[in-house]
């Protein structure tokens, strides 16, 4: 079954120059009731690891695709677009954040749940259980017009229809600057990075065979850039989960 609407055909030529970040940078624990539901702790500061560009699915290319032995998980997220060379971006300036920002994107952080606990238990690297091809599903490139305040839209995902995902980024424990600004004192951001800003409550598996809805609303009008649909797989690649 072709679960792709025929609009994502194709990959689009502008969500294609995603793939020229040097690098994907994830803000994680970045809402109060997500770090309770996998009761995490929460940060004092911004707290941020990286995925692969080789991890970016580009609307149209395909289903994520479950390596053998994960319990798969969802995670939608904000994607800011950066326009410019960012180093030790002071805090307090938002409206230099805001123009720093080229564009936006919606991102499907997919995470390798139970290589992630094992991870967070041995205190060993977050980079298999993030870093898979296909794990980072990306939307169209949203014009900046239509996001006037990141601070302020709605994010949503579905799982075959029933929606699990769907809170406003007003709840945001760091704002964009602060976001900027930690990330920027230990490694510059450049034109064309990608900063994932974390993922409100409602994460949980996704299977083969189940499809993924997610977008952003601005006012209670859905972007038609930010739609993303995308089918889960089995993968047949080499990698089958064993305890590090």
């Amino acid at each position: 079954m072709n679960v792709f609407r025929r609009g994502y055909a194709m990959a689009s030529s502008s969500a294609s120059s995603l793939r020229q970040a040097r690098k994907v940078v994830c803000i994680g624990r970045n809402y109060a009731d997500h770090i309770a539901e996998l009761n995490s702790a929460r940060p004092k500061q911004p707290f941020y690891f990286l995925k692969p560009t080789t991890s970016i699915l580009l609307p149209g290319e395909g289903p994520v695709k479950r390596p053998k032995g994960v319990e798969l998980s969802y995670e939608v997220e904000l994607a800011l677009i950066i326009g410019k060379t960012l180093k030790d971006f002071p805090v307090e300036d938002e409206a230099g954040a805001i123009d720093a920002i080229e564009s936006y994107a919606l991102g499907i952080d997919m995470t390798a749940r139970n290589v992630q606990w094992e991870a967070k238990k041995k205190g060993l690297p977050w980079s298999i259980n993030k870093g898979f091809d296909t794990f980072l599903p990306m939307s169209n490139i949203i014009p900046k017009s239509a996001i006037p305040d990141p601070h302020s839209i709605e994010l949503y995902l579905s799982v075959n229809d029933e929606v699990r995902q769907n809170d406003s980024t007003n709840l945001f424990l760091f704002r964009v600057p602060q976001m900027l600004s930690a990330i920027s004192q230990v490694m510059t951001l450049e034109k064309g990075d990608i900063v994932l800003t974390g993922t409100p409550k409602g994460v949980g598996p996704v299977l083969p065979g189940e499809v993924m809805r997610a977008g952003i609303k601005v006012n209670g009008k859905e972007i038609e850039e930010s739609k993303i649909e995308v089918a889960v797989e089995e993968s047949t690649g080499a990698y089958a989960y064993a305890e590090t």
